[in-house]
């Protein structure tokens, strides 16, 4: 159960970090945002162990780095779609 709310947390600090660097506005709710972060935190781990840079003895940079940068690219991919959705209506 905490390790759920870590990833959760983790997720939406990693959504609004990416939707901090990201331009323009990006018209996600919270919980897209929460979901999209906890995703690209997911998928920087498992490039991480992929390419051998996911436990360091130090810091793991490279691993935060790809978490974030897959972040801002899932915002970056939905945000556009979503704000097409909610226009729609």
């Amino acid at each position: 159960m905490f390790q759920l709310l870590w990833i959760l947390l983790i997720g939406f600090v990693l959504g609004l970090l990416a939707k901090l660097l990201l331009r323009g506005p990006q018209s996600i709710p919270w919980w897209l945002t929460m979901i999209l972060g906890a995703a690209g935190a997911l998928l920087g781990n498992a490039v991480s162990g992929w390419i051998g840079v996911r436990h360091t003895g130090g810091i793991d940079w490279i691993r935060h780095l790809l978490q974030i940068g897959f972040a801002v690219l899932l915002v970056g991919l939905v945000a556009p779609a979503w704000g097409r959705r909610s226009a729609g209506r």
